[in-house]
């Protein structure tokens, strides 16, 4: 069973535009966030499904560098964009993270994946977002690819059609068979997505402090150095609110 991560990226953010090229510790915020995926054990392939405008030409070269697959549609139907992406990878499972999560963390990738293959017959779609448990900026999805085109057939509404899953877990939740991962602590009240300037200042301050270019550190160890720094959880606590 092939398993592909689909990230969508674009520039132009409406909050903070350019955001996904934006300097991270030296590097580019998607190039920080693709080698975080890339440790993911239950995965065989990412793309990066970006649109057709010219000012995603460098989010396409990006990608290329960073030896990962990429996928070019339409901007504002990011769901069609998603389905494309996924036929052209020949993906049997696909795992929805967004371009501004540059502390993804690979272990609770694969548990995502894992929870939905693990009860299969009893799945078709399972996050980590149903009930918020997880830091904001951890959010994973995982489906099977003939739900996402099942979801790509039916849905009709602008927020559908955009934000690719709402059909699933929001407006037709009687159709598919959900599952919710929820984490061992509670630390939904992290914000380490990156939105606004606030955001990215802050995951900037991490990377530093904690060298996660080079430290492995999990969500855990990384939300516990945070509540012992409260100058540093502070930067961002407003954004967003």
């Amino acid at each position: 069973m092939r398993r592909v991560i689909i990230v969508q990226a674009r520039m132009t953010s409406t909050r903070l535009p350019g955001k996904v090229l934006m300097d991270l510790a030296g590097r580019p915020m998607l190039a920080q966030q693709l080698r975080r995926l890339k440790r993911c054990a239950s995965v065989d392939e990412i793309v990066v499904a970006t649109t057709v405008l010219p000012s995603d030409d460098a989010v396409a070269d990006l990608a290329g560098r960073e030896s990962v697959r990429w996928f070019r549609g339409d901007e504002q139907d990011v769901l069609s964009r998603y389905a494309g992406a996924a036929r052209e990878a020949r993906a049997d499972v696909v795992i929805r993270v967004t371009a501004d999560c540059p502390l993804i963390s690979p272990e609770v990738v694969d548990r995502v994946i894992d929870e939905l293959l693990a009860h299969r017959d009893a799945c078709d779609y399972a996050s980590n977002t149903l009930e918020r448990t997880y830091p904001r900026g951890l959010d994973t999805e995982a489906l099977f690819a003939d739900v996402l085109d099942r979801a790509n057939r039916l849905a009709t509404s602008a927020a559908a059609r955009e934000h690719v899953t709402p059909l699933i877990y929001a407006e037709r939740p009687d159709l598919f068979l959900l599952r919710s991962i929820t984490d061992t602590e509670h630390n939904e009240d992290l914000r380490w997505t990156v939105d606004f300037d606030a955001d990215l200042q802050m995951i900037r301050a991490l990377y530093e402090q904690l060298d996660l270019e080079r430290a492995d550190l999990s969500h855990h160890q990384i939300a516990a150095w945070l509540r012992d720094h409260p100058d540093v959880m502070q930067i961002n606590a407003h954004a967003g609110r």
